[in-house]
C-alpha cells in the first residue's frame, strides 16, 4: 500500500504589496494552524518517509511548523517545480517516487493540489467516504490535509481515480 499526504500551505499574508508571491510569509492564523495539523498528523500516525515541498516561503514555513513536534526527520526535497504546479505535474512527481517510500507528503498550492487530489481519488464506497469526498471537493482550504491510500506496490502505477480518500481534515475540524 502507498499513502499520499497532500498538504496545502497554511494561511499566508498579503500585507506587503512589494513582496513577490513566492516570498509571501505565513500570517498569524497560518502560524497557529500549521502546528495543529502537525500534531494531528503525529496523533494519527500520518508521518511521511519522504517530503516534497514547494520552494515558496509559505510552504517552507508551513512544513517547518507542521513537523516541529514530530519525533522523526524524514528526507525532504524542496522543489521549484511544485511552486503553483498544476495537478498533472504534481501527479507526475508522485509517480516518480521510488518504491521503498510508502508514505509521501507533498506540501503545495491550490488549485493544483486540490485538482490533483480530486483526480487521484475514486468515488467513495461508504456514506462516510462520500461525505469526506464531498467536503474536500467543496473547498480545500489553507492548511488542509488530504490522505489518499493506493492499493499498489509502486508509485509509478498510480492512475486517476485509483486512490481512496481515507481522511480530509481542515484546521477548523480540530479540537483546540
Amino acid at each position: 500500500m502507498k499513502r499520499l499526504l497532500l498538504l496545502r500551505h497554511a494561511k499566508s499574508g498579503r500585507d506587503d504589496p512589494k513582496l513577490d508571491d513566492h516570498q509571501r510569509p505565513l500570517n498569524a492564523r497560518g502560524r497557529a494552524d500549521a502546528p495543529r495539523i502537525g500534531a494531528y498528523m503525529r496523533k494519527k500516525k500520518y508521518l511521511p518517509q519522504l517530503i516534497l515541498c514547494s520552494t515558496a516561503l509559505r510552504t517552507v514555513e508551513t512544513l517547518e511548523l507542521v513537523r516541529e513536534n514530530w519525533d522523526i526527520e524524514p528526507r525532504t526535497e524542496f522543489l521549484d517545480s511544485l511552486y503553483l504546479a498544476k495537478a498533472d505535474a504534481i501527479a507526475a512527481l508522485v509517480r516518480k517516487t521510488s518504491s521503498p517510500v510508502n508514505v509521501l507528503l507533498l506540501v503545495g498550492h491550490n488549485p493544483g493540489l486540490e485538482d490533483c487530489a480530486a483526480a487521484l481519488t475514486g468515488q467513495g464506497e461508504t456514506p462516510a467516504e462520500c461525505e469526506t469526498q464531498d467536503l474536500m471537493e467543496e473547498k480545500f482550504p489553507t492548511a488542509a490535509l488530504a490522505v489518499i491510500d493506493f492499493d499498489l506496490a509502486r508509485w509509478s502505477d498510480i492512475a486517476d481515480g485509483a486512490g481512496r480518500l481515507t481522511n480530509f481534515v481542515r484546521p477548523k475540524d480540530l479540537d483546540d
